[in-house]
């Protein structure tokens, strides 16, 4: 830095005078009184959480703390708020693509990490319930799991469970991903992968963003397609879940397989 003086001319008398130095102006931000208002809300948010558990807050209070992990400084509630608003609850919050998601104000690549990360671990802890354990003795989890990985999905995506000879889930694969209502299904590659699992019995899952699980005739058609394609290979098709948005169809239990 320059140790040199500074000058400015005085218009009033045309001459050189020194220029009385200038502070540096402080950049705007919230007021400290804002700022403890927004740090004691947090507070009571977290301590209501941790006294009462999750049924203690509301959605959008639970969003609003997630929320703290990519807003470190400023009101979560009203983003939150917004996000209840545009896609209707928690879930359909995080299962939200990341596309729609831009479009809400406010959203930028730092929420959508910390939405995408908290639907991950969800998925990951249901799916811990099922995956290498007997399914016939885990059902209810495996319904749980299907539900948190597939029901609030905007697309139809398809989904293969890979069972052993002991019926034990060693994969678990997305096969497709398709439109609101189709999604491309092709019994060929599945058995082709059945067959380097080594698996003996599959179970199918696909899910209907419009909440009906009901089946179309396209879903019964290509179920039996699937059957005798894996019948050929002696590989059995234990179920086809259809999953809606609070409740799924068993294909077994209304007698199509």
């Amino acid at each position: 830095m320059s140790d040199q003086p500074t000058f400015s001319f005085d218009e009033a008398s045309p001459r050189f005078v020194d220029a009385a130095p200038v502070a540096p102006r402080k950049a705007a931000g919230p007021s400290k009184g804002a700022e403890d208002h927004r740090l004691k809300h947090r507070d009571r948010l977290r301590a209501r959480f941790t006294e009462g558990g999750a049924d203690a807050v509301p959605d959008y209070e639970l969003l609003e703390m997630i929320l703290y992990g990519a807003i470190l400084r400023g009101d979560t509630k009203p983003l939150a708020k917004r996000l209840i608003a545009q896609f209707g609850d928690l879930n359909h919050v995080l299962a939200a693509p990341e596309a729609r998601l831009k479009e809400v104000d406010g959203v930028g690549a730092k929420v959508i990490f910390q939405l995408k990360l908290i639907e991950a671990t969800g998925h990951r802890m249901a799916r811990a319930k099922v995956i290498q354990k007997p399914i016939l003795s885990s059902w209810d989890a495996l319904l749980e799991y299907c539900q948190t990985a597939m029901a609030h999905r905007d697309l139809e995506q398809f989904r293969v469970l890979y069972l052993d000879r002991k019926n034990v889930l060693v994969a678990d694969e997305a096969q497709a991903n398709g439109t609101v209502d189709h999604v491309p299904v092709y019994p060929r590659e599945v058995v082709k992968r059945a067959l380097e699992l080594n698996a003996t019995a599959l179970i199918l899952v696909h899910n209907h963003p419009s909440g009906d699980p009901t089946p179309s005739e396209a879903d019964v058609q290509m179920t039996f397609a699937m059957r005798d394609a894996a019948g050929v290979f002696n590989i059995a098709i234990h179920d086809h879940l259809v999953i809606g948005k609070a409740r799924e169809l068993s294909f077994r239990a209304e007698g199509y397989l």
